[in-house]
């Protein structure tokens, strides 16, 4: 039977707070550091592997984190969720992302049906349509191929799939799978908008209006925005546009689409990579095989994350050692370092991820918890990050964990050599020696040139960045919150913190306002 406790319930945080705290600077020093590397390593799916050698954790508290695991049940909890169980409390509803990209238990009817097939279908419907879209079938106005997809829509609908789309850029042109280039507009100002259809050849490009509830503001307001465009170049806006929303939504019937693909309400927004949110605008970008290997990546992740075993299951573990870092060591915030430039928006979707999931202070029932939960994510590529922010991170006085994404190989493979190595390897001597330098740091009688050390760091280490990888990395970042929503008792699917400036932004748009709201929509000149 599964219990949802709050975290500081449990026997194992108050065996976690008698812990003994571990010298990182000490055990990653010399020959120490060598063996902790070789052991405090975790294979994942797609040939990753997560090592946590730099983490400021031993075998005493690795395991109390197992005991933390099993006594907060996040394999079963984790089943339960695959197989159905309405885990969204707030909304009462069930959460089936990673059911967009394989069937990890038993068939999940809901509404009356089966929603992997639904999911299937979808994705079927989307290759189909991407199919005659390049083949010229589907086509503009004049008869001529759309070359550009545009995609309008703010938030999960937006960060994850532009991530994505970065992600794969450069590979999809090196390897013969660039179909179209896709751009994105989401920021309801007025800027954004224009910036995009000024950098497009309206005349051959594909809108995709993506909106679960069809109601979305900034989307809608973009959607005019596009269509003012479109007739004053003297075109049908219907012939320039499909939808992705949900079946019950006004766009899912409009005859204002060339065609309106679906999502439902069991996927959330931040969660909507693997779904017809990504699934349109990657398939039309990159082809629906391109789309499909990278949900086989997710899915073998999600596969992986099943394991029971903390010290087996990379996504558990990496959960577990945060809510360690956040809860014992109080360390408010995680860094997430990608030493790939084609992971340059990564950073951004996983802001969304974990801070609008696990950015809770009551638990799953609506009662306030007594510690604190998810941390502040932000971050950077490297080497890019290592000339802005590492300075705080390296002397500061708040110590930052840090979570390092590296690769052996580049995208493009047309690397030079100079002075004796290529880029490629450049960038990976960064990484590794920026976790030995965040570990061990280094003693100086100059302070200023002092480096205090014992900062945590763990990294995934890949091969290259592709589609399996990318969905398998996705697939480690959503389950890592996952099973830490799971430890913190929160509920991570649902969203309430946006909904308060939503609702007097419209007040606002109404002109129903007092006190300081007034004053401030004077000031801004509403």
């Amino acid at each position: 039977m599964i219990n949802w406790k709050n975290f500081d319930e449990l026997a194992a945080y108050d065996e976690l707070k008698k812990t003994t705290p571990v010298n990182l600077k000490e055990v990653m020093s010399g020959e120490n550091g060598a063996e902790r590397v070789k052991k405090y390593s975790v294979p994942m799916a797609e040939g990753f592997t997560y090592n946590y050698a730099a983490k400021a954790v031993d075998d005493d508290i690795l395991a109390v984190l197992v005991k933390l695991a099993d006594e907060a049940q996040l394999a079963e909890k984790y089943e339960d969720l695959y197989n159905g169980d309405v885990i969204n409390t707030g909304e009462k509803r069930l959460v089936l992302h990673q059911l967009c990209r394989g069937q990890l238990g038993k068939d999940v009817i809901a509404d009356g049906v089966n929603k992997r097939d639904f999911y299937v279908e979808q994705q079927k419907r989307i290759a189909d349509f991407a199919n005659k879209v390049h083949a010229g079938e589907i086509a503009n106005e004049k008869g001529e191929k759309f070359t550009t997809a545009v995609q309008i829509g703010i938030g999960g609908s937006d960060l994850g799939p532009r991530a994505m789309y970065l992600a794969l850029e450069n590979w999809a042109k090196k390897n013969g799978k660039f179909k179209m280039e896709a751009k994105f507009i989401s920021n309801v100002d007025p800027d954004d908008a224009s910036a995009v259809l000024a950098s497009v050849d309206v005349e051959h490009s594909l809108f995709i209006l993506v909106s679960k509830s069809g109601t979305t503001l900034e989307t809608l307001t973009n959607q005019s925005f596009v269509m003012d465009a479109l007739k004053k170049a003297g075109l049908d806006p219907a012939k320039h546009m499909i939808a992705v929303t949900s079946e019950t939504s006004p766009l899912a019937h409009s005859d204002a689409y060339l065609d309106a693909f679906f999502m439902d309400d069991y996927i959330g927004g931040r969660y909507s990579s693997s779904s017809a949110v990504g699934g349109a605008v990657l398939s039309l970008a990159f082809g629906p095989d391109v789309f499909a290997d990278f949900l086989e990546g997710a899915a073998a992740e999600d596969r992986m994350a099943k394991e029971k075993d903390p010290l087996k299951n990379a996504d558990m573990l990496d959960a577990l050692i945060g809510v360690y870092e956040r809860n014992i060591l109080g360390m408010p915030a995680t860094a997430v370092l990608p030493y790939s430039q084609a992971l340059s928006r990564f950073p951004a979707h996983l802001q969304q991820l974990d801070m609008e999931s696990n950015g809770k202070s009551v638990n799953r029932f609506g009662q306030p918890v007594d510690y604190v939960t998810g941390p502040i994510i932000f971050g950077e590529p490297g080497t890019n990050g290592q000339h802005s922010f590492y300075q705080l991170l390296h002397q500061g006085k708040t110590i930052v964990p840090l979570q390092f994404v590296g690769y052996k190989n580049s995208q493009l493979a047309n690397d030079v050599v100079i002075e004796g190595t290529t880029s490629q390897q450049k960038l990976k001597a960064n990484v590794a020696a920026q976790i030995v330098a965040f570990a061990c740091g280094k003693s100086d009688e100059n302070l200023n040139k002092n480096f205090e050390g014992g900062r945590p760091s763990s990294i995934i280490i890949g091969d290259q960045v592709n589609p399996r990888t990318l969905g398998a990395l996705l697939a480690h970042f959503e389950n890592k919150v996952m099973f830490q929503g799971f430890v913190w008792n929160v509920n991570s699917f649902d969203q309430e913190g946006v909904q308060l400036g939503k609702k007097l932004a419209k007040r606002v748009l109404a002109r129903d306002t007092e006190g300081a709201l007034t004053v401030y929509s004077d000031l801004l000149g509403i």
